[in-house]
């Protein structure tokens, strides 16, 4: 059975891009973005839990990063989870959890929810209005589920 990789994310970004030009006219971007959830405990008292994410965007996606993105600022993603193994000099085993992104919009105000990369035409883009965007309209007319 076939899996699914799929990661979304809104966000505010922790600190501005750190990007890298590679051979071969390869790019890539490296950010880490803060995702915050508020909820009330058993007390009735009210938690905040921030979760952090290390996020990889490459060639179009980070040079757009480059020149856009800045600590604090808020963005959509899509991606897929990717972790590295390795053993550290003491024979240990370390691993680090990233997050390839695929699709990228930048959120707030300035923006107005642009959408990034004429190459990513694919991606949502979510409107500042609050509303759902409508290319997630989910009535469809014919069903291509194979379940």
């Amino acid at each position: 059975m076939a899996g699914v990789n799929k990661v979304i994310l809104i966000g505010n970004l922790g600190k501005d891009p750190e990007v890298r030009y590679l051979e071969n006219n390869k790019v890539v971007a490296n950010l880490t973005l803060a995702t915050t959830e508020n909820y009330k405990d058993r007390n009735g008292n009210k938690v905040e839990n921030t979760e952090w994410h290390d996020l990889e965007l490459w060639d179009g996606l980070a040079k757009i990063a480059e020149q856009y993105l800045t600590k604090g600022r808020s963005i959509y993603v899509e991606g897929k989870i990717k972790t590295d193994s390795w053993k550290d000099d003491e024979g240990n085993n370390k691993y680090r959890t990233r997050i390839r992104v695929q699709n990228m919009t930048m959120l707030g105000s300035g923006t107005g929810g642009v959408g990034i990369a004429p190459e990513q035409r694919n991606h949502i883009e979510i409107p500042d209005s609050g509303s759902p965007p409508s290319n997630l309209d989910m009535e469809t007319e014919s069903d291509d589920l194979p379940f």
